[in-house]
């Protein structure tokens, strides 16, 4: 079923509207490079050197995950699997769980380990565990990369740690991002601040400090290394807006995670995103010279607008529907439309489709029907 969606830039919202929103400039987010996105509707509302390739450390894992994530929900692995520790995978250095060579973990505590403890070494063994080598995995990350549009980005390893031609951009850790928390589990182990693996044995605490000072934080992912500076992907959600702030390069943890919060409260205080959806239950359409009387039509209008706050509420929609159709309709038929305007802009637009084929009635048709009915008796 096709559909068709044509979202209205905000930004032109606003002018045409006239509608004006508490400024956030560049100077206000000391680090060099940053993005806030409305994860809901991929709506960009601040953006500083958004797409500088940078090098982005431990963010690398939010590619990790999300490619983990989906082995998780595909059925290709499941959390009480066993994934043994290689050597290259125990090898690893910078942040880890100290995995031995031949250690047996579950992927619940690796994802675990990953994603609360930031562990390279846990990162590379999920890598084998889902492709059979790092290698493999690597080249995964790019071709998914290339599938959601990362234009900036190059991957050489799984886990961040510094590696010539490894780069990204602050708008493509934004896409990957929302991409990773369409798999909504990945929360229960990004909003851990505290816990354990090996029975009690190793302690974890959670690299993103804003788990414990940041009202709605859910995530998501820190990063440091000499290359990269400081850097995070934070996600939040108040009040049914769910945003991603990312920033790159911060001179320091501390200098993050203030402009990470700059950028969410700044989101959080100017915006609010409006779900696309038809608000009432479609009726059958009359077909004319059918082989039935009528046809029932659906739409498939799953979208989101991100709009100033205390605008959405002017949102209208329109329904345009014949009260009748002739026949023969085949499934799929555009058959009407469903409009969304906000003032004088029209927003999206959506198809409204046949759901099953409907004959025209003839001769033949009519034959056939009667044999049909003769062959039940």
């Amino acid at each position: 079923m096709k559909r068709l969606v044509a979202i209205t830039l905000a930004v032109l919202m606003m002018m045409s509207l006239n509608i004006s929103v508490s400024a956030l400039s560049e100077a206000d987010i000391p680090s060099p490079a940053a993005v806030l996105m409305d994860a809901n509707s991929g709506k960009i509302l601040f953006e500083k050197n958004a797409h500088e390739q940078r090098a982005c450390a431990s963010i690398t894992k939010v590619m990790t995950l999300t490619l983990v994530m989906e082995a998780v929900d595909s059925g290709k692995i499941r959390l009480d699997d066993v994934v043994t520790a290689s050597a290259h995978a125990a090898s690893m250095g910078g942040s880890d769980i100290w995995l031995e060579e031949g250690e047996q973990m579950s992927v619940d505590d690796m994802i675990k380990a990953t994603a609360v403890a930031s562990a390279n070494d846990a990162a590379v063994a999920l890598a084998e565990f889902v492709c059979g080598s790092e290698e493999d995995f690597v080249a995964a990350m790019n071709d998914k990369a290339a599938a959601l549009g990362m234009n900036d980005t190059t991957f050489k390893n799984c886990n961040g740690l510094d590696e010539e031609g490894h780069i990204t951009s602050a708008y493509d850790v934004a896409l990957m991002s929302r991409e990773l928390i369409r798999h909504e589990k990945i929360y229960d182990y990004t909003s851990i601040w505290i816990d354990e693996l090996r029975g009690g044995e190793t302690q974890i605490v959670n690299t993103n400090k804003l788990l414990k000072s940041y009202d709605g934080i859910t995530g998501l992912k820190t990063g440091t290394t000499g290359d990269a500076g400081s850097c995070i992907s934070a996600t939040a959600q108040r009040n049914g807006l769910s945003l991603i702030a990312v920033v790159l390069g911060a001179d320091s943890g501390k200098g993050r995670f203030k402009d990470a919060a700059a950028l969410l409260d700044y989101g959080f205080a100017n915006f609010e995103t409006r779900e696309l959806r038809l608000q009432e239950e479609l009726s059958p359409i009359t077909v004319e010279g059918g082989m039935q009387n009528s046809v029932t039509i659906s739409c498939d209008d799953s979208a989101y607008l991100t709009v100033p706050k205390g605008e959405g509420g002017g949102l209208k929609q329109t329904l345009e529907i014949p009260e009748t159709i002739t026949a023969p309709v085949a499934k799929g038929d555009v058959v009407g439309s469903l409009r969304f305007t906000l003032g004088d802009e029209e927003i999206a637009s959506f198809d409204i489709t046949a759901d099953e084929d409907v004959e025209e009635k003839d001769f033949g048709s009519i034959l056939k029907l009667l044999f049909q009915s003769m062959v039940k008796l």
